[in-house]
Formats: C-alpha cells, sequence, structure tokens
C-alpha cells in the first residue's frame, strides 16, 4: 500500500466521519425539546417603572401618547401587529390597543386597562384629592404582565388577542363613567372568543386574588386549578370576596366566559401613593406564570 494510497483513504475517512458528526448535531438540533417559555417578573417590573415615567396615562393626556407609542414599538418587537381602535363615548375619545398575530378570529382575548384615574379621590390628603392617580398597580401591573407574556407566548399558541384598554378608571366622575374602553371594544367584535381573562391591580407585593363573583364560575376554576400546581394558592385564594364592576362586565353581558383577576385588598387604591415602589416583580411573576400556564393549555 504506497503512501499517497494511505493519505487519500484517511482524507476519506475522515470526511465520512465529518459528515457523520455534523448529521447527527444537525438531528440533535432538531429534535431536541425547545425550552419552556419563562415569564420574567423583573422585566415585567421594568415595564411598570416604565409606563409611571410618563406620567398618568390619563385619556387625552400626552402621557397617553407617550405610552401608546411605546408599547406599540414593544409589541412590534415581540412579533405582535398592534392597532388603534379611537372611538368616541360621553364626548370622550378613547383609545384602545389590540395586538394580534395573524389574521385569524381569536380564541382568547387577554385584557388589561392602561389609563390612570382622573382624580385621586382615596387620598388620605384632602389636597392631593384633586391630583390625579399614578396607576402603578391599577393599570400598569396589568399591562406589564400583558406586555411580558407577548414577548413570550409561542407563535403556535391558540390564536390570542392582547387588549389594552383605555378609559376604564372614571367613574363617580362628573361627565364620565366606568369600564368606557372595555365597552366600546366589546361592541365591535363580530366573533365571540370561547374565554375573556382581565387582569387588574396584580401587582401589589402582598398579593391577595379573591375569586370575583361576577367572573365565569368554571373558567374561574380552570385558572386557580393552574395557580395551585404551581404552588401560588396562597396568592390565588379560593375563595369568594367580591362583586367587581370591572372590564370584564361586557364581555359577561354578552354570553362570553370572562374571568377577573383583581386584588381589591389594596390600601393605595386611588390615592397618589399608588406608585413603582408599591408593586412586587414577585408579584407580576404569579399571575404572569399562571396565565402563561393557563393559556398553553388551551387547545
Amino acid at each position: 500500500m504506497n503512501l499517497m494510497y494511505k493519505k487519500n483513504r484517511f482524507i476519506f475517512l475522515a470526511l465520512v466521519f465529518t459528515g457523520i458528526v455534523s448529521l447527527a448535531i444537525s438531528a440533535w438540533i432538531f429534535t431536541r425539546p425547545k425550552p419552556e417559555p419563562r415569564f420574567d417578573g423583573d422585566r415585567a417590573y421594568e415595564d411598570v417603572k416604565r409606563q409611571l415615567s410618563f406620567g398618568p396615562r390619563t385619556t387625552g393626556s400626552k402621557a397617553q401618547d407617550l405610552f401608546i407609542s411605546w408599547l406599540h414599538d414593544n409589541l412590534m418587537t415581540a412579533g405582535w401587529q398592534p392597532s388603534i381602535q379611537q372611538t368616541g363615548m360621553m364626548g370622550h375619545t378613547l383609545k384602545n390597543i389590540i395586538a394580534r398575530r395573524g389574521e385569524t378570529p381569536p380564541r382568547l382575548i387577554l385584557l388589561a386597562h392602561y389609563d390612570s384615574r382622573l382624580v385621586a379621590d382615596n387620598d388620605p390628603d384632602l389636597q392631593k384629592r384633586g391630583q390625579p392617580v399614578p396607576g402603578a398597580d391599577d393599570g400598569a401591573s396589568g399591562v406589564a404582565v400583558l406586555l411580558e407574556l407577548a414577548r413570550v407566548l409561542p407563535v403556535n399558541t391558540v390564536p390570542t388577542w392582547l387588549v389594552f384598554l383605555d378609559a376604564e378608571d372614571n367613574g363617580n366622575i362628573p361627565g364620565w363613567d366606568w369600564i368606557l374602553g372595555s365597552r366600546a371594544f366589546a361592541a365591535t367584535l363580530t366573533d365571540k372568543p370561547q374565554a375573556v381573562i382581565l387582569v387588574d391591580m396584580i401587582g401589589d407585593a402582598d398579593l391577595n386574588i379573591y375569586k370575583e363573583r361576577n367572573s365565569d364560575p368554571a373558567l374561574t376554576s380552570q385558572i386557580w386549578n393552574v395557580a395551585k400546581s404551581l404552588g401560588y394558592d396562597k396568592a390565588f385564594i379560593p375563595e369568594y370576596k367580591y362583586r367587581v364592576l370591572d372590564d370584564h362586565i361586557p364581555f359577561v353581558e354578552a354570553g362570553i366566559p370572562a374571568v377577573d383577576i383583581i386584588d381589591l385588598d389594596y390600601p393605595y387604591w386611588h390615592t397618589t401613593s399608588d406608585t413603582a415602589d408599591k408593586v412586587s416583580p414577585g408579584s407580576l411573576k404569579i399571575v404572569g406564570e399562571t396565565l402563561l400556564k393557563w393559556v398553553l393549555s388551551q387547545k
């Protein structure tokens, strides 16, 4: 066997070995399980702080415009197609933001209101009651959970819309009413989803989410059971406590199963102290992970 033959044979065997290794690596890459999506509570908390940096996001304000631009950019980066539903109610121009992935009608709709209340009429300081509410927990926390879900929900999730609602929070103020944005949005739905989930005031460091009496009982049980499976049953308390007029009501009235995930035991509600330091990344994670697992379980 001459030297040239040995050399060519060695090169041939080396190429064969390299090809086998490459095929094995490719097969491993394509067949290995994809990592489970993870909800990042710290990133969601940064989104709370960013919203507050714009100022109170009251309807028609400059802060509202800044918020909408920021949200639009983040949703686009996450692969969603946001659009503004501009409408009028009670003489006010409202702007709901609807985020979709594709043209398929939604099976699920996840809601949060982004507006801040015009007046802090529960503030213990009487001189501050005419000021707007910063809206860290009451507004920004729900938005932050939905935005983080926008980043981590896989593209093959059941058709889902994320809807960020304007003008939820101005009831008992002359010329206004509660839940204007959700009423305007619900009136435009042509295809009924199988479920609507609202997250509102879910960032309190002392998180106590009771079952809400106006919510669909079966859907409520599903979500509370998911929370229990994750070890979050101390935050998702399996007892009824409140009956709430909130953004899920227009869907309940339309016969759509809807749930309000809300912690009303929040001492800074409608005060100027509803600031980012009252919100916990851990609470955002509890709610976000529960919703993420529930959404992924839907077929």
